[in-house]
């Protein structure tokens, strides 16, 4: 082995050989049980960033784990390529806008970026060494996932769970498109709360609204039948300040008496609350702001301006009217798009919709049959579903996404669904292959394309090949695992959920597993379009190494938040020297080895070889948790304390003067050098795939046969001999104490002490007695007395 490790040499060998010997395939003639993993695809919506590298890296190292414990490993990856963030990332990095352009020809821009950013990312996902299978690849636009989500659909429309209708929806006036509530982000926001003289029974009733640009779209003010103040007023008519027109008033137990002055403004539409009660109260509906977040040109005094001028112009002319009493500044909570941060609006449009309210229970259900690691996320799920209010609306009026595959028939208006052999099918290109049962040969087709959710929540039965010829759903669902961050639980999690229990009648997977964050300050998250996200990922790898990133990526509590620096990686880069070295030091001695020889232990090699084991042990069983920072801490325990400080000093003159000290003793060091060298080398592959197969490669596999280090298992021990473990700890205190002593009395580690005296329990007398030597060699003592 040369002197140092060349990680820009070795990571790249060590890809090519990956990739020439197939080490990652996954073999569906093989019998072993399989493990499959549901890996998130990435949105195509810019550059990958360090926070990516920390979950995605996680997952990978399950991966790993499970492939080393004998598993059948399943392990693909997608790329999710349609939807709003492809058509956003299209529209900033060319300037152009999507409505501006043929819809042909912005779709083609949107195919061209997806294949420009999907080849970077996996460019960077193989530089990191991950072990996926890329002939499992998919991307969420591609026709066969297109016909899986086509089908879902249509399966959803058979069984009653699908369905169209006009009402209010939420909606994005930057993004021009309904979102779901999923979509939804809550931020703080600076606005005024505005105090408006209402006249209602020849008296003014003052109502505080902050939305007095839908003045002209009020259509009744609501009271709290409780509330002392009002009730004179209930079931009397108002006027409505600048545009004079009566109003109803009416009384309801949600109104809050606290807030404002208990009178609330019910508009079409301000809130969901105002969707609500015009539903619950038959109310009408005022139009007044349109889809592109104007205001109608037929609404006097503010038609035509945008949502913000028209506020501060009737706030303007109420103030000149003598409308209005008050104008106070405040700080509240508003909902935004999560995709763009644009305040939502609610307007009435026709769209198609999921029945998900009416089976909550079931949802709930679901949650508990699934493990949660940690367990605490799936009480986010919970909050999550216990506080739906509407059902997910999966249809998005843009261009670069799965097509509905029906039509509405021009005479009866009947909705046409497109027949199984047609998809996957984009009816703006195609026509039914029948005529409608009215004989009507004419169509007019479906424009709205799915919610990208409402495609990549079939990711298990995109990777089961669902309903295809080739379809493996029997032996891959449930899958194994999902893993994913905690802020799309609500989404991609609970889609993903009822999916699965709509379509299979089962649970998607057994497992999932929830990642944090990392963090570029505190409380801040890095993300695509913050400018904290410059650390380029693929910079990192080249001027650190892929294991050093890895590494740092193992190092917290799964679910927790983490912050990175540059400044992490110096943690790392010690680590990989320090295992290089230990390799070195260890194969240097290991050369004249004889592996089928009879070896009579001695006690230190019983102790170290035994910690090796309960390593092993500790971190599967953490490892089975999904818990890889704290597995890894025990790997590292072992490694740096027991076996470089500690084990290596003390068989360090065995192994050099055998001489002195035996030849059978040095085979007995050689041999417990060897057992912890490559179980170290197995304990780590999973983190630090490069450095340990490069190890491997250059001295151990002529001795294994495996092909790859990866390919090996780990020792399948389930106990240890605690009582050789108890000696090594005593053993590890009289050098520790030794070490103390010479380092209080300013000598060098190399001088030499008169005498050691050793305290032992009658159980530990003779492993002391034949440890005497090593007591001597590693502590420099010319004597060693042990008292019972």
């Amino acid at each position: 082995m040369q002197k140092n490790y060349d990680f820009k040499q070795a990571e790249k060998e060590m890809q090519n050989f990956w990739k020439e010997n197939s080490i990652y395939s996954f073999d569906i003639e093989n019998q072993s049980e399989i493990y499959s993993i549901d890996t998130p695809p990435p949105t195509v919506s810019g550059s990958l960033h360090i926070g990516h590298i920390f979950s995605y890296a996680q997952a990978e190292m399950i991966a790993r784990f499970k492939r080393m414990q004998g598993y059948n490993v399943f392990y693909p990856f997608g790329f999710d390529d349609n939807g709003l963030p492809t058509e956003r990332l299209v529209e900033k990095d060319e300037g152009i806008i999507a409505k501006d352009l043929p819809r042909s020809e912005f779709i083609k821009k949107c195919a061209a970026t997806s294949a420009k950013y999907e080849k970077e990312f996996k460019d960077l996902w193989q530089s990191l060494g991950f072990s996926v299978d890329w002939s499992l690849q998919y991307e969420t636009i591609n026709p066969m996932v297109q016909r899986i989500s086509q089908k879902s659909f249509i399966k959803f429309l058979k069984d009653g769970k699908a369905y169209m209708k006009e009402s209010p929806v939420l909606w994005c006036s930057e993004c021009q498109t309904s979102i779901a509530q999923a979509e939804l982000e809550t931020i703080e926001k600076d606005t005024t709360f505005n105090y408006v003289k209402f006249k209602a029974a020849e008296e003014e009733l003052i109502v505080a609204t902050t939305r007095p640009e839908l003045l002209y779209g009020c259509v009744c003010l609501f009271v709290n039948p409780k509330d002392d103040r009002y009730k004179r007023y209930i079931g009397k008519n108002a006027v409505v300040p600048l545009y004079d027109y009566e109003i109803p008033i009416l009384a309801d137990d949600k109104v809050d008496m606290d807030k404002g002055t208990g009178a609330v403004m019910c508009a079409t539409f301000g809130d969901s609350a105002d969707a609500e009660w015009c539903e619950k109260y038959k109310l009408p509906y005022r139009k007044v702001i349109l889809p592109d977040g104007k205001i109608d040109e037929s609404v006097p005094l503010v038609g035509g301006l945008k949502i913000l001028a028209a506020r501060r112009q009737i706030i303007g002319l109420l103030s000149e009217n003598g409308f209005l009493l008050d104008s106070q500044n405040i700080t509240h909570s508003v909902a935004v798009h999560e995709r763009c941060g644009r305040e939502i609006e609610i307007l009435p449009s026709k769209q198609w919709y999921i029945d998900i309210l009416t089976n909550k229970e079931m949802f709930l259900k679901a949650a508990d049959e699934i493990n949660w690691y940690p367990d605490y996320m799936k009480n986010r799920y919970v909050s999550w579903v216990e506080n739906l209010k509407w059902d997910w609306c999966i249809s998005r009026q843009r261009y670069f996404g799965v097509p509905f595959p029906i039509w509405y028939c021009k005479n009866c208006g009947e909705v046409i669904v497109a027949s199984e052999k047609m998809l996957p099918v984009n009816p703006l290109e195609a026509k039914p292959d029948k005529p409608c049962y009215c004989g009507c040969d004419e169509f007019v087709p479906e424009s709205s394309v799915f919610d990208t959710w409402a495609t990549s929540s079939v990711t298990p039965q995109i990777n089961a090949k669902w309903d295809e010829k080739d379809d493996i759903s029997n032996r891959l669902l449930p899958m194994s695992l999902r893993t994913q961050a905690h802020e799309i639980i609500r989404t991609w999690a609970f889609y993903t959920i009822v999916k699965s229990l709509y379509h299979t009648g089962q649970i998607p997977w057994k497992d999932i597993m929830v990642c944090g964050f990392v963090l570029a300050k505190k409380g801040e998250k890095i993300s695509k379009s913050k400018s904290n996200s410059e650390l380029s990922p693929k910079l990192l790898i080249e001027n650190h190494s892929a294991d050093a990133i890895r590494y740092w990526a193992a190092n917290s509590k799964l679910g927790t938040d983490t912050f990175f620096s540059i400044e992490e990686l110096g943690i790392a880069k010690r680590f990989i020297t320090k295992l290089w070295n230990a390799s070195k030091f260890s194969i240097s001695h290991l050369q004249d080895i004889k592996l089928d020889a009879e070896v009579n232990l001695m006690p230190v090699d019983r102790w170290i070889i035994e910690r090796c084991k309960q390593t092993a042990i500790d971190a599967r069983k953490l490892l089975d948790q999904y818990e890889i920072g704290p597995a890894r801490h025990e790997i590292d325990d072992f490694f740096w304390k027991d076996f470089c400080d500690n084990y290596l000093e003390i068989v360090k003159e065995r192994l050099y003067q055998p001489e002195k000290h035996g030849y059978k003793e040095r085979r007995s060091a050689q041999y417990a050098l060897y057992y912890c060298m490559l179980n170290i080398l197995k304990l780590y592959a999973i983190y630090v795939p490069h450095i340990t197969e490069y190890i491997y490669q250059e001295f151990f596999r002529q001795n294994e046969g495996g092909i790859s280090l990866h390919k090996l298992c780990w020792e399948p021990e389930k106990t240890v001999d605690d009582e050789i473990i108890l000696f090594g700890e005593k053993l590890k205190g009289i050098i520790a104490e030794t070490r103390k002593y010479k380092s209080e009395n300013a000598l060098s580690m190399k001088t030499e002490i008169e005498e050691i005296v050793i305290t032992a329990d009658d159980r530990f007398i003779e492993l002391f007695k034949q440890t005497i030597n090593d007591v001597k060699a590693c502590c420099r003592a010319e004597k060693i007395k042990i008292i019972q």
